[in-house]
């Protein structure tokens, strides 16, 4: 059974049904990750482009391990030795791509909205956004749902508190997105300086205050304070950000003695988060990584259509 929609652009307008079919055949695809031969014919046949316009290693590196794992064809792009380099268009590099005849195009890119627009441009094939400038980034959201699942007996009614650097975080706002749809309480804490004054719209609590945001959650996310986006000075220093929004075992033991920590990564130990807490007990952080491969073997297999199609 396929995904509803030819593309994966963001959370906002994926189904329940959609989200619940990932997570459910990405826990069969788990599986092939712990066999000898880490490798299955399922995409035989299949090309995929892997357009990223930033720097990445977790989504890259797993984007290309799940394709490499479903036998597909990959071919990475890289901006520096292109034409992208030479001034040449998104769309005049997507249509010049397309030509080539790819099945899926995934994307990662600085500027909200262009997978979007790559998906308009280049209808032929499927696209799936790998996280777009400020706005969205949907595959990471599903996997960070997949490990909660994991932890959790069910979403509905779980408190989550996601800290740190909201404005400049897709992960935030598709985990806000994608937990609300899943029923879960979501609760928005990081400095007034770094919290969208509209966030409310996606269904969640918003606090500045850290104690508020802990205690009794479930799940508690940390973000890091993205100083590559940030074109002002938004707290007065690292300590005294650490002091106030810094996740450590006292401020910790706020939340349920079960509490998960999770961090879609790359962390910056003891800004947002103690190395204690990082690699404690209650982190689950390399395990969103492990399932980042198995929902994105699950999304590009879907996005293929069914079992016939993709085998023969």
């Amino acid at each position: 059974m396929p995904l509803t929609g030819k593309h994966l652009l963001g959370i906002a307008g994926l189904p329940v049904a959609d989200i619940e079919l990932i997570l459910s055949t990405a826990r069969s695809f788990r599986e092939i990750s712990t066999r000898p031969i880490k490798k299955v014919p399922t995409l035989r046949g299949r090309t995929i482009m892997n357009l990223f316009f930033e720097p990445s290693t977790r989504t890259r590196s797993s984007f290309e391990i799940a394709e490499k794992r479903l036998s597909a064809d990959s071919l990475n792009f890289s901006v520096g030795t292109s034409s992208v380099s030479k001034g040449e268009s998104l769309i005049d590099t997507g249509l010049n791509l397309q030509s080539m005849k790819p099945d899926v195009i995934v994307v990662r890119h600085w500027a909200a909205g262009a997978p979007h627009l790559l998906a308009r441009y280049c209808g032929e094939c499927a696209v799936v956004n790998a996280g777009d400038g400020m706005h969205e980034h949907p595959t990471q959201a599903l996997l960070d749902a997949l490990t909660i699942e994991d932890h959790k007996s069910e979403m509905e009614g779980l408190k989550v508190a996601i800290v740190g650097d909201i404005t400049h975080s897709r992960v935030a706002r598709s985990n806000a997105i994608l937990l609300k749809k899943l029923k879960a309480e979501v609760w928005i804490c990081g400095p007034p300086t770094l919290i969208p004054v509209d966030f409310e719209q996606y269904g969640v609590q918003v606090t500045y205050d850290l104690e508020k945001a802990l205690a009794e959650a479930d799940v508690v996310m940390m973000l890091r304070t993205q100083l590559e986006r940030q074109k002002e000075v938004f707290y007065p220093s690292v300590k005294e950000y650490f002091n106030l929004y810094g996740l450590d075992r006292k401020k910790l033991a706020l939340a349920k003695k079960d509490v998960i920590v999770m961090h879609p990564g790359p962390i910056n130990r003891g800004v947002e988060i103690d190395p204690d807490v990082a690699d404690g007990d209650c982190s689950v952080i390399l395990e969103q990584v492990n399932n980042g491969v198995a929902v994105r073997m699950a999304i590009l297999y879907l996005m293929m259509g069914p079992v016939e199609e993709t085998t023969r």
